[in-house]
């Protein structure tokens, strides 16, 4: 039989010829060494020119399309494609990885650069975002990622002389980045008039902003900021590609062939044209010439590397430019298919679809010929003279040349399709070619090439042939996998197959036969395999295949799925490969990455030496895999290792699904929730004792503790047991099986894995049982291994997913350092290197690999051994090289580095654990032995074996078997601990004697569980074949095993306890002693298990049996025979109980049925619900019933209640469940989901619950877990406050203490972006930029007027009032005042600054810093939409540091995510941008103790919470919050790990370990009648103490998370707001409530909430409504929801309000004063204000009851006219604000309201589209004297015209109309309404404002706009919250404008004050007003 191992020879990579040009761009580059760096296929390549040597790095496993040279020139960055591509940054030098970037980058990786520092490296990807990512390299961590562009972006750069910018540039755009925190935020490049906007292919950056870009139309692009500043034209011919920055100035290639060098101010220095050269790549294609094309440069000192698209590197030296030296070819692009090797000389021949064939010298590694052809090569053979080329061609025809001098011998074509093979007969007289037409031709070579044969057996096309040694046979392959044989020449098909038995084949290059069997694998036929070459003298076959693998297989090889070694380079598809003539190469040519590969091969006895040569070569030479068979020669595998390696540990439903199930469920049953449901039980239980070790599956999971405790793991409990005290205390953090523990160098802490969908690692300490960290989201399905470095800071981590993911972290931070695949098999044991923390070893099935970390990933290289064995344990020895590793076969490999250098013979059986000592080891097999060892393994020095006889007597249990199987083995306290497969725990003393400290059962599902009936003792059996009687308390032991001939499922005590019954899994039962466990009785009547088994009360008299199989028997237990049959079940058996009197049986079955029987015939009854309560039953473990009805889960289709039991004295009963909770329920619980206690310890099922004796305790059993639980029953009153998991129903009770409108509207606001914003007015019609000019009257009449006319000149288009003489044009405006602040639907934003001498607020999208002595305001405007929330940092380290968030839309980590930025409030300094996945919004934030971490809260549907370290952008952990609103979470104020979070019906105590938070619901239950009601807000108090504020005015107070006190009303609303005093810890608390002499909303507290007192806040309103409070020295800040901030004086209670706003919005109504610096605004909220600018303040304020819509001054001054939103107008007198006159003719809205200049007129506009006129001289009785008509749609804006004779309305419809006045006639003729002056222009319609439309508007409009009085400029306010500033009239399109930001959405009028010296705006959705100061330029 042949041998089925991979060879031992293998294949070193020699050379690489080719460089890919083709769409990659500036991969050229020299480093520091003067080498050059590029890169060809997947492998980098460092080449040596003045040695002509190569290296190269082979860390890719597909295509490399990007490099980057590290600043230092030595190490290089490349990224690669792949559907999981990754970067690798390596060292030029020694071609080692250094670091592994990835799990960002979809499709692959477009482009890489460095910083100036070389610290960040950033990665453009290839996904539809192009996501631009910038990482910390060295520590693979990512630092900041935002989406790039929408289309491909084709270079990026850092900008070298700032800091954190970086500029990128693509198809049709450049934007120039800024990193602060972990946002990019990327603006733009205006290309403006300079240029032409079009792709930017290239880019490099210099001083002071300047960047210089390469375009694609040859030109070079100067940018200065974002802006372009010149270009200079004709650069190259055509596209730029590449530019290349270096001391002396820019070097640039391009398209057109030039490489051009400029100075350092980009003058031209020089041209160097390759076109000109002699050499390179030149074909006369005719009309395709496409001539050489530059796609990379690089210039250094007098050197200049240049790549073309042709895969050439050309060098050329400065000084001798016009000679450039080719250093490197290629074939260019096309596939590249044909090879052929010389038969005599070392040459290899290449042909390709670029219609080149080349030869290559395989001993100098050059070019020496090469010639063009007419068409694509397809394939190429030599004849055996080596005289003779010839090439198939992809035409069909085939030409001979001359191998001399390229010249042609004959060309002919005699097919149509693709000639894809020809070969020479080994005498050279004929020559076969096979073409895709299905057939073999065979030519006479002497005869000229004359056709003298044809096979044509094939239905497919001809892929592969071979000649028989003796030129008489021809084998094919063709394309349908057939394999056929042909004599020559004649080419007649050979059918017998007898007569091939003797041919020998001059070569192998087919890929069928039964030969090269062995190259396919099992199981498969795929033809993906594309050629093979045999090497018969060393017996080896090189294949290559569509993956780029190159493989080395035994030749011949029969089996399928044969091994092999494997080489990978090429990344796609390998088209040929081919030994060279002497076998000392072998070739290989890629199809797409057209490079030819140059193999050395290392024949066997080389190998040994070749070793220490080439490290890098262990990275490819792989040993297979994948390769399926097994070795023949590999030893059984031990069964239970095979047991465990088949475990895998999947659950139906996870833990971590519950949620989203119970959200599910809760939708149907709403209903149900309305009702009153049972409370939870009084009493609560307590985990006791375990009774359980998991052995059977782990090891090494057993170790001291520093104090000398004993730490394991069991279920998914974390035990840490005091064997002198017989106790054990519990780390209950785990919600599923834990499968590994490893312990901390200082052994304080330890770590735990578990079971889990995303499963996570827990570090906690074993002394508070605490979590200092927990680790999760990098493992599926589970944990299986763990280890700590040895100075404690590190942790490796391995999955139980497919690929057994490694994952490095930092703990104590929760930092993932590091990730890789391990393997596919399962990995059992990882070890970090005690000496080196950044090396490890894993070891497993069939595997054994040494890691060592490169950045974020880890590189891995097996242990080099014949065949590899499985591995069960291993450990480092005494030195950092050494190893120790234990197999499955009992051996100890011993290893220095990772070659084995011996092995020893240590165990019988597998060695599952061993332990390295001071001076030696000690080891634990499956022996059952412990041995000790020195420090070589050289002796054994003793061994103890564990058995019965030598257990000492103090042990607490028995031996169930001797020589167990021995899983953990620790060291400590003068003794060893050894953990063995049958759950047992020992301690071996060095002496000798063996104590037994706990036990358990042993694998298999332990489900039976009996209590007995007056001792402190239970009964278990179980699977594992055993029965067992435990000792309850206090010695909490095993007094007694039995062994079973089958497994069990039930038992139960007799009422005396004397006797005891167990149910066998094969159908039978016995009843035993139950003290000897001798057998009394046995029964055999059924086939199917024993489900259930009961004796009946008193005297016992019965046993009630249960089946599987839906018999209960009923036995009378005195005669011993059956009496009866209980039968009508429709499925098996789970539960029975009896009555009190033993006449009735109650029974439930699977089907969830539910029986009464009578005893002992068993005859059934029905028995009405109501009678089924009064009856008086024994015991009651049924699950099924009213009675227990409550106990069924929300979620009942995925999980079943298992178990049940009643308390002795029928007040809880406990219930296990199928996903191990333990819950306890008040008795009985009636009506559907009771409330209840939960208890989370058991992994999986728990399978039986019972009570002891006298209810003192209560014992469960897990099924999966093995596990025996004690919980001890603690009743009320007796207990301190413990914790169990939750206490909760699964469905929330609705009633949620109150409504209040406040606290829904700020719930329902929905948050959207402005650019979202859509209309505010109802607008119809089509938009001003999208009409069709009608053409004029003269136009439709033909009219030629003459160009002269005698006409006046055109009058004005706007009288320019009191501007001055001088007209200059306004060019910017600067924000000067806010008058708003958001108090309706924000909290918490108001705060003192710098000891109370300024305060900071916001509005809108602008954060205000107020001076109260100044009154002067400043701004930060940074943020680009609506400011949420607001918080300053405490700490005095970070003054005035101060965190907003703000709205936006999706996560993506686009410029509008939302973002919170932290600034300093003085310099308005960014400090920060943290851009969130807080989709919609961030609506809080909080800073912790001390300052350096910020806590967010999202608007998204999960309403996340996340913590930042802010001043490094990282975030530290997110989770999802609460499934509705939550309103605030805060720090508390002592703290950087604890916070709380209030919200909806939502209050949680949140703490921080490591990257994870832990929470925990606030706990109502211990307060009578306290219901979960929506809490507000939250301060702190001393000693763990917090207070949340609620919907109905109460305060709660919680002591950790307990409730303890409610403070009843503490205000008569909503509390609001709260505020912790950080000086004196006093309690501000704000709300809602009515003014009265007692109370107020505004009240200070004591520190512990007892005593206040109350303030009133002067505002004159009926209800205050606070929403925002502050405490600073002596005052408190108020922020109120009627947009008023007022400060209260703490002493005399003094109310000074210093903001003032409207409260309600939109502020319609604006109007400034004719002659002096005020204005007044009218708003919804029923008020007109008047404001003072130069004052900063409103002066007076007037209530008119209703809101207001439009308001207007009169021309002097003197009166204001006022409309109202319900039709009524009212006129006033300034002077005394009187009311001079009302009236109200219309229904609704007055939209805008207009005096006449020479003020006799009042036009008043309105909703019912109409318009109308009153004349002031006649009166205050306003009679309306006309009204315009016809008005196609409302109002929006009025304008007289200067003479008070016309007047132009907007309307609705986006139509312009005039009228005259007072007739109210339209005026239609264009003429006329050209020549009309007007006396003031608002209008947003008109061809003169045309261009004030943007393109942008489909669903948005402008809606207000305002001329200035200069009548040069027009200002307009539209719904994205925009102001823009454009030029007057404004008639082009699209016009030229500035804009300036700041509003919220919907602008909704604007303003110039007189002499246009400010703009005013008024905030639709902000109601704030904006007071801008004008910029007037100076010409």
């Amino acid at each position: 039989m042949a041998d089925r191992t991979a060879p031992n020879c293998h294949l070193r990579l020699e050379w690489v010829y080719g460089y890919r040009g083709h769409q990659c761009r500036n991969n050229l580059y020299y480093t520091a060494a003067k080498e050059i760096v590029y890169f060809v296929a997947g492998v980098g390549v460092v080449y040596n020119t003045r040695e002509h040597k190569q290296k190269f790095y082979l860390g890719h496993n597909d295509d490399i399309i990007s490099l980057a040279l590290h600043p230092e020139r030595v190490l290089v960055a490349t990224g690669q494609v792949g559907k999981e591509p990754y970067i690798c940054v390596w060292d030029s030098y020694t071609v080692q990885t250094v670091s592994i970037l990835k799990d960002v980058h979809t499709h692959g990786i477009a482009c890489l650069a460095f910083d100036l520092e070389g610290q960040c490296l950033v990665s453009v990807g290839l996904d539809s975002k192009n996501t631009i990512c910038v990482w910390d390299w060295r520590r693979g961590k990512v630092l900041a990622v935002a989406p790039g562009h929408t289309d491909r972006i084709f270079d990026i750069s850092w900008d070298l002389y700032q800091p954190s910018k970086l500029v990128s540039c693509g198809v049709k755009h450049i934007k120039f980045w800024s990193l602060c925190g972990n946002a990019l935020t990327p603006k733009r490049g205006v290309f403006g008039k300079t240029g032409d906007l079009q792709t930017i292919l290239c880019l490099a950056c210099a001083k002071d902003e300047i960047t210089y870009s390469g375009a694609l139309n040859g030109d070079i692009y100067v940018w200065k900021g974002i802006n372009l500043l010149r270009t200079i034209q004709g650069a190259h011919g055509s596209g730029i590609f590449s530019m290349n920055a270096c001391e002396e100035g820019f070097a640039t290639g391009g398209r057109d062939g030039c490489v051009r060098l400029w100075d350092l101010n980009f003058k031209p220095i020089t041209v160097i044209d390759l076109r000109e050269t002699d050499q390179g790549y030149k074909v006369a294609r005719g009309e395709n010439s496409r001539g050489l094309s530059v796609r990379s440069v690089c210039w250094r000192g007098d050197h200049i590397l240049v790549g073309t698209q042709d895969s050439e590197i050309f060098e050329v030296v400065v000084h001798d430019r016009n000679k450039p030296f080719l250093i490197m070819q290629g074939h260019c692009e096309g596939e590249l298919w044909a090879l052929a090797v010389h038969p005599t000389k070392p040459l290899a021949m290449t042909g390709s679809d670029d219609r080149s064939v080349r030869i290559w010298s395989l001993i100098d590694h050059a070019l020496i010929a090469r010639c063009n052809m007419e068409e694509p090569i397809r394939c190429a053979a030599v004849s055996t003279d080596g005289i003779h080329l010839a090439l198939g061609m992809k035409d069909g025809s085939f030409t001979v040349l001359r191998v001399r001098d390229m010249t042609e011998v004959v060309h002919i074509k005699d097919r149509k399709e693709a000639i894809h093979e020809l070969k020479y007969s080994p005498d050279g007289a004929h020559l076969a070619v096979g073409s895709n037409e299905n057939s073999v031709d065979v030519y006479g070579v002497v005869q000229r090439y004359k056709k003298v044969g044809e096979c044509m057996g094939s239905n497919s096309f001809i892929t592969h042939m071979d000649w028989s040694t003796d030129s008489k046979y021809l084998q094919t392959n063709d394309g349908s996998g057939r394999r056929l044989f042909y004599r020559m020449p004649s080419g007649k098909e050979v059918t017998n197959r007898e007569e091939l038995k003797l041919v020998q084949w001059a070569s192998w290059t087919c890929v069928l036969g039964p030969e090269v069997n062995g190259i396919w694998p099992k199981y498969s036929d795929i033809n993906d395999i594309n050629s093979v070459d045999g090497n018969f003298s060393n017996q080896v076959l090189v294949t290559a295949d569509d993956y780029g693998l190159v493989k080395l297989f035994r030749y011949p090889c029969i089996k399928k799925g044969a091994k092999f070694k494997k080489y990978l380079g090429h990344s796609a598809h390998i088209t040929n490969a081919r030994w060279s003539h002497d076998y000392q190469w072998v070739i290989t040519i890629g199809g797409a990455d057209h490079s030819v590969f140059q193999w050395k091969f290392v024949p066997e006895r080389k190998s040994k030496e070749a070793l220490h040569i080439a490290p890098q070569e262990t990275l490819a030479d792989s040993n297979s895999e994948e390769s399926d068979s097994d070795q023949s020669d590999v030893p059984e595998m031990d069964s239970e290792i095979e047991q465990e390696t088949q475990l895998t540990y999947r659950r139906q439903v996870y833990k971590e699904d519950l949620p989203q199930l119970k959200e599910q469920c809760k939708v149907k049953h709403r209903a149900t929730a309305m009702k009153k449901r049972e409370r939870a039980p009084a009493s609560g239980i307590k985990l006791h004792f375990i009774h359980g070790y998991r052995g059977y599956d782990c090891r090494s999971n057993l170790f001291y503790t520093q104090t000398g405790e004993i730490v394991y793991h069991v279920a998914a409990v974390g035990v840490v047991y005091n064997r002198q005290q017989n106790t054990q205390r519990f780390y209950m953090g785990h919600d599923d099986d834990i499968l590994c523990l490893a312990i901390h160098p200082l052994k304080d802490f330890v770590a735990t894995g578990q079971v889990g969908r995303d499963s996570s690692v827990h570090i906690w300490d074993t002394e508070t049982l605490k979590p200092m960290s927990v680790l999760k989201g990098s493992h599926q399905l589970g944990v299986c291994a763990l280890d700590f470095s040895a100075d404690g800071k590190r942790l490796v981590s391995i999955g139980l997913d497919d690929n057994h993911t490694i994952v490095l972290w930092d703990w104590k931070k929760g930092e993932k350092l590091s990730a890789m695949r391990g393997s596919k098999d399962k990995i059992f044991v990882v070890k970090i290197n005690p000496y080196v923390p950044d090396k490890l070893i894993t070891a497993g099935v069939k595997h054994m690999k040494f890691w060592h970390k490169a950045g974020g990933g880890l590189i891995g290289r097996k242990g080099n051994m014949g065949k590899t064995e499985t591995m069960m344990c291993a450990v480092y020895g005494w030195s950092e090289e050494m190893v120790f590793s234990g197999t499955c076969s009992g051996d100890i490999c011993i290893w220095r580095d990772m070659f084995l250098m011996k092995t020893v013979k240590a165990h019988d059986g597998p060695v599952f654990s061993m332990h390295a000592l001071e001076k030696g080891f000690v080891t634990g097999g499956k022996d059952g032995i412990v041995a000790l060892w020195d420090d070589t393994f050289e002796r054994c020095l003793k061994t103890y074996a564990i058995k019965r006889a030598v257990l000492a007597p103090g042990s607490k249990g028995l031996l169930l078997e001797d020589n167990p199987s021995i899983r953990a083995i620790s060291l400590g306290h003068g003794h060893i601990l050894v953990g063995t497969k049958n759950g047992e725990i020992l301690e071996v003393d060095k002496s000798g004697p063996i104590t037994l400290l706990v036990q358990g059962h042993m694998e298999g599902e332990v489900w039976g569980l009996a209590s007995h009936p007056h001792l402190p003792l239970c009964a278990t059996v179980s699977d594992d074949k055993t029965l067992r009687i435990w000792d309850l308390s206090p010695s909490h032991c095993m007094l007694a095993v039995r062994k079973l001939r089958k497994g069990g499922r039930c038992c139960c005590f007799s009422p005396d306890g004397k006797a005891l019954a167990v149910g066998l899994n094969d159908g039978s039962f016995i009843i035993v002693n139950a003290d000897t466990l001798e057998d009394l009785v046995s029964f055999h009547h059924r086939k199917d298990a024993i489900s259930d088994i009961r004796f009946s009360p008193g005297a016992g008299k019965y046993l009630a049996v249960a089946s599987a199989d839906s018999f209960v028997d009923i036995y009378n237990v005195m005669s011993s025979k059956r009496v009866g049959v209980c039968k009508g079940c429709l499925s098996y058996i789970t539960h029975l109980d009896w009555d009190k009197r033993g006449k009735l049986l109650q029974v439930n079955t699977a089907a969830k049925e539910q029986f009464f029987f009578e005893a002992p015939r068993g005859k059934r009854q029905t028995i009405p619900a109501s009678e089924v309560e009064k009856i008086d039953w024994c015991t009651w473990t049924c699950v099924l019933g009213p009675s227990v009805e409550g106990t069924w889960p929300v979620i009942s289709e995925v999980t079943e209640v298992t178990a049940a039991c009643l308390s002795n004295d029928r007040q809880v009963l406990a219930t296990g469940d199928d996903l191990g909770y333990v819950k306890l329920f008040r008795y009985p619980a009636k009506g559907k989901y009771a409330k209840f206690k939960r208890y989370v310890a058991h992994s999986t099922h728990v399978t039986n619950v019972r009570w002891s004796h006298n209810d003192s305790l209560l014992v469960t059993v897990g099924g999966g877990d093995t596990c025996l639980m004690i919980w001890a029953h603690e009743l009320e009153g007796l207990r301190e406050f413990k914790q169990c998991d939750s206490e909760e129903s699964d469905i929330e009770s609705e009633d949620d203490g109150g409504y209040d409108s406040d606290v829904t509207r700020e719930n329902e606001i929905s948050y959207t972006i402005k650019a979202l914003s859509t209309n505010m007015r109802a607008m119809t019609g089509v938009k001003p930029h999208l009409q069709l000019k009608e053409p004029s009257v003269d136009e439709r009449q033909g009219v030629v007027r003459p160009p002269v006319s005698r006409a006046l000149p055109q009058p004005e288009k706007l009288q320019t009032n009191n501007v001055g003489k001088k007209k200059r044009p306004i060019e910017d405006l600067v924000l000067e005042l806010v008058f708003g602040y958001r108090g309706s639907d924000c909290r918490n934003n108001v705060h003192y600054l710098n000891e109370g001498a300024d305060i900071i607020y916001h509005t809108a999208s602008v954060a205000i810093v107020l001076n109260l002595t100044t009154s002067c305001q400043s701004f930060y405007l940074e943020h680009s939409d609506d400011i949420l929330c607001l918080t300053i940092n405490q700490h005095p380290k970070f003054p005035n540091v101060v965190a907003t968030g703000q709205v936006g839309d999706a996560g993506d980590m686009a410029a509008t995510s939302p973002s919170i930025h932290v600034w300093d409030a003085m310099t308005k300094q960014t400090l920060s941008v943290l851009r969130c996945f807080h989709s919609s919004g961030v609506c809080s934030v909080s800073f912790s103790a001390t300052g350096k971490l910020l806590l967010s809260v999202g608007l998204d549907p999960e309403h996340t919470v996340t913590i930042w370290k802010w001043q490094e952008g990282a975030k530290v952990a997110s989770r999802v919050g609460h499934s509705q609103r939550i309103f605030v979470a805060e720090f508390r104020p002592d703290s950087d790990t604890h916070f709380v979070s209030v919200g909806i019906k939502h209050v949680r105590f949140w703490t921080l370990a490591g990257r994870a938070l832990l929470s925990k619901k606030g706990v109502l239950s211990s307060i009578e009648d306290a219901r979960m009601q929506t809490m507000l807000s939250v301060a702190f108090g001393a000693n763990n103490l917090t207070f949340t504020g609620t919907i109905s005015g109460d305060v709660c107070v919680w002591k950790e998370h307990i409730l303890v006190r409610i403070v009843a009303k503490a205000h008569t609303g909503p509390v609001f707001t709260m505020y912790t005093t950080l000086r004196d810890g006093l309690i501000v608390t704000g709300g809602k409530e009515r003014p009265s002499k007692e109370g107020g909303a505004l009240k200070l507290w004591d520190q512990e909430l007892k005593r206040c007192r109350a303030f009133r806040l002067e505002t004159g309103q009926i209800i205050d409504c606070v929403r925002s409070v502050c405490r600073g020295k002596g005052k408190i800040l108020v922020g109120t929801r009627n947009a008023e901030i007022i400060e209260v004086g703490e002493k005399n209670a003094a109310c000074n309000i210093l903001v003032n706003g409207h409260m309600d919005g939109p502020i319609w109504g604006l109007c400034t004063h004719p002659s002096r610096d005020v204005f007044l605004s009218a708003a919804e909220d029923g008020t007109v204000r008047l404001w003072d600018i130069p004052e900063k303040k409103m002066l007076n304020k007037v209530n008119l009851g209703h809101p207001a819509h439009a308001i207007s001054y009169s021309p002097e001054g003197d009166m204001v006219a006022i409309g109202m939103k319900n039709g009524e107008f009212i006129i006033l007198l300034v002077a005394s604000l009187k009311i001079w006159g009302k009236k109200r003719d219309r229904r609704s809205a007055i939209q805008d309201i207009r005096f006449s200049p020479n003020s006799r007129y009042l036009a008043v506009g309105s909703t019912e589209c109409a318009v109308d006129f009153y004349d002031l001289t006649l009166g205050p009785q306003l009679n309306r004297i006309n009204c315009c008509r016809d008005i196609p749609s409302f109002v929006m804006q009025m304008d007289f015209s200067a003479d008070s004779n016309h007047i132009q309305l907007s309307t609705g419809a986006y139509k312009r109309l005039v009228y005259e006045v007072p007739s109210g006639k339209q005026i239609t003729e264009q003429f006329h309404i050209d020549r009309i002056t007007w006396a003031t222009w608002t209008s947003v319609l008109g061809d003169e404002v045309i261009g004030i439309w943007s393109r942008n508007t489909e669903k948005a409009d402008v809606i207000c706009a305002c001329v200035s009085h200069s009548g040069l400029n027009i200002i307009t306010g539209d719904d994205f919250g925009m102001v823009k500033l454009f030029d007057f009239p404004c008639l082009e399109k699209f016009a030229k404008h500035k804009r300036f930001l700041g509003h919220s959405a919907h602008l909704t009028n604007i303003r110039f004050t007189n002499g246009d010296r400010f703009v005013v705006s008024a905030g639709g959705d902000d109601r704030s007003l904006f007071v801008w100061r004008c910029v007037h330029s100076l010409h």
